[in-house]
């Protein structure tokens, strides 16, 4: 690979991982550059979500100060991302890309409705618990199966899946928006390891190592960036960045697809 060409990777991937920390859908910087440069897209695809996980592992890290006292929490839902993780990774190996990829903006635009309705539904769950007429065990079964239906999404192609999981967490949880975007990058970290290690298994014919290293450069670097600007961003400025960049992956989804 030239130069300039694997400069603009380790750019796309600082990038990713900057975004992918504050709010999600980096793949969509990567995943095109990769295309451009002529990789092909089942191995631009796998080769892309192998490169990020260190960007992901790297704001999850970030968040540490977030995350204090919410094993629990993580205990419950990171089982829901491993299987969804799972379940994508197989999905992308055995189904025509064309099936899931259709739907992909209505997924996003879905994720982007729970961001800004989220504490409106929130507040609405939290009275009917509170009078007796929502079950607590109602409410983490949706907010498990959520997740894992995030992590079948983030497993076959990621673009997003930071905002599809902050819209599930965001209306199903009261706790503050930065501590579930600590969750969202744990989430997401466990359903990108997992669909790495499935790739690297089932389709190593399929990976770019070069791209993958490359990608991880940069990631891991965005990742650290991210973090930093992410925590102080108050909750108004991310829930907005959320919507903005949720409505360019919606469109650059449906003209260019």
């Amino acid at each position: 690979m030239p130069f300039l060409d694997a400069l603009l990777v380790v750019l796309a991937g600082i990038g990713a991982g900057t975004i992918n920390t504050i709010v999600g859908s980096g793949t969509l910087i990567t995943f095109p550059t990769l295309l451009l440069l002529g990789v092909p897209p089942i191995t631009a695809n796998i080769s892309n979500n192998i490169g990020l996980v260190p960007g992901s592992l790297t704001g999850s890290i970030g968040y540490r100060k977030e995350l204090v006292g919410a094993a629990p929490t993580l205990r419950r839902l990171a089982p829901m991302s491993l299987l969804g993780g799972v379940t994508g990774a197989v999905l992308l190996l055995v189904l025509d890309p064309k099936l899931f990829r259709a739907i992909v903006p209505v997924l996003i635009l879905v994720g982007l409705v729970l961001v800004v309705t989220g504490p409106r539904i929130n507040a609405w769950a939290e009275r009917r618990r509170a009078e007796g007429t929502a079950k607590a065990a109602n409410h983490e079964r949706a907010m498990q199966g959520g997740v894992f239906g995030a992590g079948v999404y983030g497993g076959y192609f990621g673009a997003a899946q930071g905002i599809i999981l902050m819209g599930i967490l965001g209306s199903l949880s009261s706790e503050p928006i930065q501590r579930l975007n600590g969750y969202k990058n744990v989430l997401a970290t466990i359903v990108n390891g997992v669909a790495a290690l499935v790739f690297i298994v089932v389709a190593h014919d399929q990976i770019d190592w070069l791209v993958v290293l490359l990608i991880a450069i940069g990631a891991t670097i965005g990742g650290v960036i991210g973090s930093t600007v992410g925590r102080r961003l108050p909750p108004p400025v991310l829930r907005a960045a959320i919507v903005v960049i949720g409505v360019v992956a919606i469109v650059k989804l449906v003209r260019y697809p």
